[in-house]
């Protein structure tokens, strides 16, 4: 058996797509997972299964989200070893920012340094981002609502074909302390 977390990717945001977190958890029990709690209303879950790799468990919930719902609802799953490796992988100083100022982006797959190749880096400063493991690092002094540098890593010309979901570094720690084992 192993913790996850499922990250849905734009729900409860802006009245674009409502999942209810109560109905989140009924779903995810009927598909057969244990230990299921929501965090926040932003489509964060965390549950246990032995049903199989992230994707595999990615595509059940994105199936039974649509077939509840009637809408398409992206999703990501990462197990709790991994999460844990994107806080300890973090190369900003975490615990000197504040959770708005740091955000995570996770991707369904590894991504190259060349996707981001339009971005000039020295033109966002004191903006900064890091790729790390299907993640992307973005520090964000005066939060995300007013970055430039967040607005043209999530142009469709550079996120094109990729599944991302971001979440603040807040949301991060809770994930990780979520999953532990």
């Amino acid at each position: 058996m192993t913790r996850y977390a499922a990250l849905l990717q734009g729900v409860n945001v802006g009245g674009r797509t409502s999942v209810p977190m109560a109905e989140l958890r009924e779903l995810l029990g009927e598909l057969g997972h244990t230990g299921v709690a929501t965090y926040l209303r932003s489509g964060n879950a965390v549950f246990t299964s032995d049903h199989g790799d992230e994707d595999t468990l990615a595509a059940g919930i994105a199936q039974a989200l649509e077939a509840r719902f009637g809408r398409s609802v992206a999703c990501l799953v990462r197990d709790a070893a991994y999460l844990a490796q994107v806080a300890a992988n973090c190369p900003f100083p975490a615990a000197e920012l504040e959770g708005r100022q740091l955000h995570v982006t996770f991707y369904d797959r590894p991504v190259e340094p060349a996707r981001f190749a339009s971005v000039d880096p020295a033109a966002h400063l004191p903006e900064e981002f890091r790729l790390g493991d299907r993640a992307l690092y973005l520090y964000v002094p005066d939060g995300l609502g007013r970055s430039k540098l967040a607005a043209a890593l999530s142009r469709p010309a550079v996120t094109r074909g990729l599944v991302a979901t971001s979440r603040n570094w807040n949301t991060v720690e809770a994930l990780v302390g979520m999953t532990r084992d």
